[in-house]
């Protein structure tokens, strides 16, 4: 018998974006099923006055409190007032700061939002994204040998989502879907640069994707072959039989997040480099 679900308040507290926090309290928060976080997001939280706003706040909707702040005063500011309040309190970087200086045997800068300056990394994942946003879904498929790596699959084997959180990690990904009896680009096939990887799933997997989706603005498909499994394993069959004929690897995206897919496309990048 499944116990009902409950509900608590987590609040992230954070001197920047709060995007590591966010991170951090959702994996936690996954490993119960039975609880679900309210989430409450104070970014951008540099001065006493911002801080005194946070805990009216949490004083309404107590809970845990997680947080990310450089600025010692602050932190400790935080520390006492939720001991106060009897609520538990996590720095989430701290432990993490406190490895690196023993290892380093120096002291954290302690720069606030240190991660998101605008040096050539910043520039180099803008580009990366640009060009993933120009090359998706097929489009300007000439230069394929500019791209790091090229995504090729049948319809929603999430070619796209997977690209555009490569492009943020840095990596120019272009994707060309899999339509079948339609061969791929000659630009692909004799591109030496890019990792070039199929996506697949299972017939059933990608039918219920497809139902999900609003039918009137598919384009290029009859509406019943696109969701009928039949239909779809014969373009499965197409999709390996490509990737099988220029010995490109496949990735099965049935049960795999967009995370887990693009860390699985980046280990396959790490050892054919």
């Amino acid at each position: 018998m499944n116990k009902p679900q409950s509900f608590f308040h987590l609040h992230l507290i954070s001197d920047a974006t709060g995007e590591t926090l966010l991170a951090a309290g959702r994996a936690a928060s996954a490993q119960y099923k039975d609880a679900r976080a309210i989430e409450h997001i104070y970014p951008l939280i540099r001065t006493e006055k911002q801080l005194m706003k946070v805990f009216e706040d949490i004083e309404e909707e107590p809970g845990i409190v997680l947080y990310t702040v450089v600025d010692q005063t602050l932190a400790r500011r935080i520390d006492e007032s939720c001991a106060a309040m009897s609520l538990p309190c996590v720095s989430v970087l701290e432990p993490v700061l406190t490895v690196f200086q023993s290892y380093l045997g120096a002291p954290a800068g302690r720069r606030v939002g240190a991660q998101h300056v605008l040096d050539a990394e910043y520039f180099r994942r803008i580009d990366a994204l640009n060009f993933t946003m120009e090359h998706d879904d097929g489009q300007l498929p000439t230069d394929m040998d500019e791209a790091d790596i090229v995504l090729i699959g049948i319809s929603r084997t999430s070619k796209t989502p997977t690209s555009i959180y490569l492009a943020n990690r840095g990596i120019k990904t272009a994707n060309i879907p899999i339509v079948l009896g339609v061969p791929m680009p000659e630009s692909l096939i004799v591109a030496e640069k890019p990792l070039i990887v199929g996506l697949v799933a299972t017939a059933e997997r990608i039918s219920q994707v497809r139902q999900n989706r609003i039918l009137g603005n598919t384009t290029g498909y009859d509406s019943a072959d696109y969701v009928d499994r039949a239909a779809i394993s014969e373009e499965l069959a197409y999709a390996r039989q490509i990737c099988t004929r220029h010995n490109w690897p496949m990735i099965d995206v049935s049960r795999r997040s967009i995370e887990e897919t693009a860390a699985a496309i980046v280990a396959l990048r790490n050892r054919t480099r």
